[in-house]
């Protein structure tokens, strides 16, 4: 039977082989560059090139010159509903005012807030309360697209003049053409002389 002392020793020796490669390991880690001084070719540190996923937020009725435009005194509320949309604020003390408002928050471009009020006189339209800056279609879907959409799209064709620069093809060789059928190589029938 062995001894405790002998068991010690190779239990010794592994804490020991531990701890060296420990302080190594340790000792490697200081020697490497932290993420906030690599840079980039731009001159930004790797911490300032990463960005969180921020949450894209639209809230309400995307209101157009075009759509308010289409709305006219002296329509019926469902007519303007159906123009419209439902109304995103409607008030049980004030039924004769709808609020349309409409909110975009979207990573990489400006957050957006707009507000058009309508009145009504009963069950009819009496007026619309719209900002000056309300945007066209093409204006609205500009606004919103972030700044990595706005490329130019791929040229899919070439142009007449273009396509006269490109060199002309070689042409490939045409092989000759090949015998149709089994071939068959016979021996001569008489033998010469």
């Amino acid at each position: 039977m062995r001894s405790p002392k002998t068991l010690a020793i190779p239990a010794r020796s592994a804490v020991l082989a531990l701890v060296v490669a420990g302080a190594s390991a340790l000792s490697a880690c200081s020697s490497m560059p932290s993420l906030d001084m690599l840079s980039s070719s731009s001159g930004q540190t790797m911490l300032e090139r990463i960005t969180p996923y921020k949450l894209e937020v639209v809230q309400g009725n995307v209101l157009t010159k075009e759509l308010v435009a289409r709305v006219k005194p002296d329509m019926p509320r469902a007519q303007v509903r159906d123009l419209l949309g439902s109304p995103l604020l409607t008030d049980p003390f004030h039924a004769e005012r709808w609020d349309y408002v409409f909110t975009i928050k979207r990573q990489g471009t400006l957050y957006q807030q707009r507000k058009v009020v309508v009145w009504f006189n009963g069950d009819v339209l009496k007026s619309i309360e719209a900002p000056e800056d309300l945007p066209g279609e093409n204006e609205f879907v500009a606004s919103i697209s972030s700044k990595a959409e706005r490329r130019e799209p791929p040229k899919l064709e070439l142009s007449e003049a273009e396509r006269k620069a490109l060199p002309i093809p070689a042409k490939p060789a045409v092989p000759a053409a090949e015998a149709v059928g089994p071939v068959r190589a016979y021996p001569p029938l008489e033998k010469k002389s």
